[in-house]
């Protein structure tokens, strides 16, 4: 599944064409590296979203082509920033 999509379907950001632009400005990186929006996700990636002063990092656990929204945070799980 594009990342894009990913992004809209798990809830992590609300519209795909906000995540499609999110990736365009290096908002959004996986496993350390930027990412464009057609990049496939894969279980066990790391997704960095970063918005402001704002940045956070889950790891994605499911893959499903659609989903309800009680259940979009399932699809990820997010991953403890390491305190300065």
């Amino acid at each position: 599944m594009r990342l894009d999509k990913y992004l809209k379907i798990s809830r992590l950001i609300k519209r795909r064409t906000v995540a499609n632009a999110a990736c365009d400005e290096g908002l959004i990186s996986v496993n350390g590296k930027p990412a464009r929006a057609s990049y496939e996700v894969k279980i066990g990636d790391q997704i960095t979203l970063r918005a402001g002063n704002r940045v956070i990092t889950v790891e994605v656990l499911r893959i499903q082509e659609s989903v309800k929204q009680t259940d979009a945070a399932g699809m990820y799980r997010e991953i403890a920033a390491p305190e300065n």
